[in-house]
């Protein structure tokens, strides 16, 4: 039985990932911190393994008394925080340190996945609205996005390291907590959006990233970086159109202007992080929110991984708003 490692593993991807690698029959160890909620992380087959990341000597040390992982899948990573450092530190500097250690520990994986972000190559453009490839200069417009670029160059750079980078757009499903804000505001008869109704936007339903992780960790493939979509392109409006559907709820469209918009995401954020706690809608969020074209390129991981979603947005939608209903969050 082949031993899985995957960092992240009490977050939103980290425990459909660890639930995936629990059916193809791996060997599954949690990589957690010790203030993780281990809610989702309940099946009695899963080992835990505490890791810090911040200290490299008691890392190594932690590596060097778990079992040699054949490969590794780091999840890890904070999306929103009210110390912008902290993007830079546990993005790139803790997976740094991580990867250093494993050399360090001679624990090098037979294949070490890393799961970024189409953020990491910021907006396509606006007029054009084609689709970002990977070949494109990536310019992140959030420090999010500029930590992972940081990261994936750090992996790049490694001579003989056997990497692959997935760079998932918008995963969404049950236990998600930013599209979760859009089903309450349109079950609350609002629709809102900023600056205009025509964004242009691509997602993904979290379990068939789950499968196409696994699909890719046990191909041959290895020092590729992928972008990875349910293989169609939407917009907000149908977007918002398909949760009304699906809540049959009625709602009043509202388009924010950006000028309107900004000032009060600055007070909200200063007001929230003064209790310590980052709203979702933050600054970096809104530099995103703002762009019109969020398509990008994904047909390569159907030529190597015989990739095949099997939700498009309306089916996982329906998914999704099912199970925050059955848990009487709508």
């Amino acid at each position: 039985m082949k031993k899985i490692l995957i960092t992240g593993a009490s977050g939103f991807i980290g425990s459909f990932l660890i639930e995936e690698a629990l059916k193809r029959n791996f060997e599954v160890y949690a990589g957690v911190r010790k203030s993780s909620n281990r809610k989702y992380l309940s099946n009695p087959d899963i080992r835990f393994l505490k890791i810090d990341f911040s200290d490299k000597e008691l890392l190594k040390s932690q590596l060097q008394n778990a079992p040699r992982f054949d490969f590794i899948i780091h999840a890890a990573g904070v999306i929103k925080s009210c110390n912008k450092n902290d993007f830079l530190t546990v993005n790139y500097q803790y997976t740094k340190n991580f990867i250093e250690t494993l050399h360090e520990a001679e624990s090098i994986p037979d294949k070490f996945l890393f799961i970024s972000s189409l953020a990491v190559f910021g907006p396509g453009n606006e007029k054009t609205l084609q689709p970002i490839k990977p070949t494109d200069t990536p310019h992140p417009v959030t420090m999010y996005g500029k930590s992972k670029l940081m990261a994936e160059q750090f992996i790049q750079s490694l001579p003989d390291f056997p990497y692959l980078i997935l760079r998932p757009t918008g995963v969404y499903g049950p236990r998600e907590k930013d599209y979760y804000l859009a089903y309450k505001s349109i079950k609350q008869h609002i629709e809102s959006y900023i600056g205009t109704k025509e964004q242009h936007l691509t997602f993904l339903y979290v379990t068939d990233f789950a499968k196409l992780v696994f699909n890719a960790l046990e191909s041959e493939i290895i020092g590729k970086a992928y972008f990875v979509t349910d293989l169609k392109q939407y917009t907000a409006q149908e977007f918002n159109t398909i949760i009304k559907k699906t809540l049959n709820k009625k709602a009043v469209a509202i388009v924010f202007p950006k000028a309107f918009v900004k000032p009060i995401v600055l007070i909200n954020e200063k007001i929230s992080c003064l209790f310590g706690k980052p709203v979702t809608l933050n600054s970096d969020k809104y530099n995103e929110l703002i762009c019109k074209n969020w398509l990008c390129e994904s047909k390569e991981i159907i030529k190597d991984f015989d990739f095949q979603p099997e939700y498009d947005l309306e089916k996982g939608v329906r998914k999704a708003i099912e199970w925050f209903k059955n848990e009487k969050l709508l």
